[in-house]
C-alpha cells in the first residue's frame, strides 16, 4: 500500500479561469458563478473552539461564512454582522450554523454606521452571554481606472467600512474579552504587493496590518492575543462586485504559483487555527494564504 502525499494543491479546488461576470456591491452568492466553496461538505470540526462566543463581521458570505461553518463545527456559537441586503446569504450561514448544533445570529445593518458598529457587540453577547473571538472581516472595494477616479465618496466608503467599522466594534468588545480571547482581522495580500486598481483599498489594508500589531502589543499583557489572515485571490461575491476589466475576472488567480483562486474554505483552517489554543503563542502575526503568492 502506497501513501497519499495528500491533495494536489493546484487542482483541488476550482482550478481554471471564471466565466464574465458582473454583480452590484455588495454581492450575493447565488449570482456568484462557479458558487464559491465555504466548506459546506469538507469541513470536518474537532473540538478545537467548544464552547466560545464568536462574532464574525461580513460573516453572509465568502470568507465570512467560510469561517462561520468551521467555527461552529468546531463549537463555537457564532453571530454575524451583514449588510441588510445580504439577508438571503445571512440565512442560509445561519442555517449551516445551527445544523452543526450551536447557536446562530444574524445581525443587519451598516458596519460604516457607528450605533450599528459598536452595538452588535453589546447584541452578541446579550445572546451568548459573553464573546471570545472576535472576526473582523467586512470590507469594501472597488476597482479605479485611475486616481482621478477615485471620489471622496467612495474613498469614504472603503475607509468607513475597512476601517472605521473595524475600530467601532473592536473598541467596543475589548472591555469585555477575558484572558484567552481571540481577535482576529482579514487583511490582505495587497497590504503587502497592492494593486494600483485598488489603490484605496489596499491603504486601508496595510493600516490593518499597523492596527493588529499595535494592538497586539496592547493587549497581550491582559492575555488577549491579536492576528490577522491575509488573504490572496479568493473567490467570493466581493470579486465580480469589484468591477473593471472583465478580463480580471477570466485570469482571476491565474497568476499565483498554484495557478489558480482559492477558495473560501481553504482559509478556515487559518481562522480556527488563530482562534484555537494551538496558537496561544502567537501574536501579532500576519498569517498569508495567498496560493504562494509572496507577501
Amino acid at each position: 500500500m502506497t501513501d497519499s502525499p495528500g491533495a494536489d494543491p493546484r487542482h483541488s479546488e476550482h482550478d481554471e479561469g471564471f466565466a464574465p461576470q458582473e454583480q452590484e456591491q455588495p454581492g450575493t452568492t447565488d449570482e456568484t458563478r462557479p458558487t464559491p466553496d465555504h466548506g459546506e461538505e469538507s469541513y470536518r470540526g474537532s473540538d478545537r473552539l467548544r464552547g466560545r462566543r464568536a462574532l464574525i463581521t461580513g460573516g453572509d458570505s465568502g470568507i465570512g461564512r467560510a469561517v462561520a461553518i468551521a467555527f461552529a463545527r468546531e463549537g463555537a456559537d457564532v453571530a454575524i454582522a451583514h449588510m441588510p441586503e445580504e439577508q438571503e446569504d445571512a440565512d442560509e450561514t445561519i442555517g449551516w450554523i445551527e445544523k452543526a448544533g450551536c447557536r446562530g445570529r444574524s445581525l443587519a445593518g451598516d458596519i460604516r454606521d457607528e450605533e450599528f458598529a459598536t452595538g452588535i457587540v453589546d447584541r452578541t453577547i446579550a445572546e451568548f452571554g459573553g464573546l471570545d473571538i472576535l472576526v473582523l472581516n467586512a470590507a469594501y472595494q472597488k476597482d479605479r481606472e485611475s486616481l482621478d477616479d477615485l471620489s471622496t465618496e467612495e474613498f469614504d466608503r472603503v475607509f468607513r467600512t475597512n476601517l472605521y467599522g473595524l475600530l467601532w466594534t473592536a473598541r467596543t468588545a475589548v472591555p469585555h474579552l477575558e484572558p484567552g480571547s481571540s481577535i482576529i482581522v482579514t487583511s490582505s495580500i495587497q497590504a503587502f504587493n497592492p494593486s494600483p486598481n485598488l489603490i484605496d483599498y489596499a491603504m486601508t489594508k496595510a493600516a490593518q496590518v499597523a492596527f493588529v500589531k499595535a494592538l497586539a502589543q496592547q493587549l497581550g499583557g491582559k492575555g488577549i492575543r491579536v492576528n490577522a489572515v491575509a488573504p490572496g485571490p479568493i473567490w467570493t461575491p466581493l470579486i465580480p462586485a469589484t468591477g473593471g476589466d472583465p478580463e480580471w475576472i477570466e485570469q482571476f488567480g491565474q497568476d499565483t504559483p498554484l495557478g489558480r483562486a482559492g477558495q473560501p474554505a481553504e482559509l478556515a483552517g487559518a481562522y480556527v487555527y488563530l482562534a484555537s489554543d494551538a496558537a496561544t503563542y502567537v501574536s501579532g502575526a500576519v498569517l498569508p494564504v495567498t496560493g504562494g503568492k509572496g507577501l
